[in-house]
């Protein structure tokens, strides 16, 4: 399961990997999960007729597909092949469209873009239990290399102590060990942070981001 409830700190997710080498390479760094994006929009846009490689690494990390109110042929082929482990959610998907995917028995991250605490009304609205906590911008579906407010990711655990928050936006190595030590999330989520051009991830800053989250300080 991922995030793993009784892991003694955060789980660690790399997203937005296209290449089979570097998967690996990040699997061996400790990483708990990859992420893999198929919203074409994405500058880390992986098409489904390029993921050959992907059953490789299912018994050695989590896939995660990133998708934005995917097509319904995507969403299929994606279940049906056995893929990926999760489909994390980013776009204007409803509570029920979440819940029709968990009775076809995915496991299912809802992403919310986070502004203000009036943001974290949703919340309770998804029958997942596990969201992932994103900056908000208007015109981007995730990925805007941006932080929010991080007390918002903490009022969102007391809010709701039933579900679990992934941390996303604007994670770097300089600022994942105090983001976590302030949120106390469950796993926390990177993409542009540790890349050397989108899609295309530095290698000595995905080994130091997962460095630092496993230094954070747990409560």
């Amino acid at each position: 399961m991922f995030p793993d409830p009784s892991a003694s700190h955060p789980a660690v997710k790399i997203c937005g990997i296209t290449q089979r080498q570097q998967a690996h390479d990040i699997v061996a760094l400790g990483a708990d999960a990859l992420g893999i994006n198929f919203w074409p929009k994405s500058k880390r846009y992986l098409p489904l007729d390029q993921t050959d490689w992907l059953p490789e690494l299912h018994g050695s990390t989590t896939l995660v597909a990133v998708l934005v109110n995917a097509d319904e042929r995507t969403v299929d082929t994606l279940l049906e092949e056995g893929l990926v482990h999760i489909l994390q959610l980013h776009g204007d998907e409803t509570p029920t469209q979440v819940a029709a995917l968990q009775e076809r028995g995915a496991q299912v991250i809802k992403a919310l873009a986070v502004r203000d605490q009036a943001s974290l009304a949703r919340i309770g609205d998804f029958p997942c239990e596990t969201l992932l906590l994103d900056a908000f911008n208007p015109s981007l579906y995730g990925g805007t290399g941006e932080t929010f407010p991080w007390e918002l990711a903490r009022l969102a655990q007391e809010l709701y102590p039933d579900k679990r928050f992934i941390l996303s936006g604007g994670l770097t190595p300089a600022n994942v060990r105090e983001a976590i030590e302030a949120t106390q999330p469950a796993a926390v989520d990177v993409a542009s942070g540790v890349e050397a051009a989108p899609g295309i991830k530095d290698l000595e800053l995905v080994r130091t981001f997962i460095e630092q989250a496993r230094c954070a300080h747990l409560r």
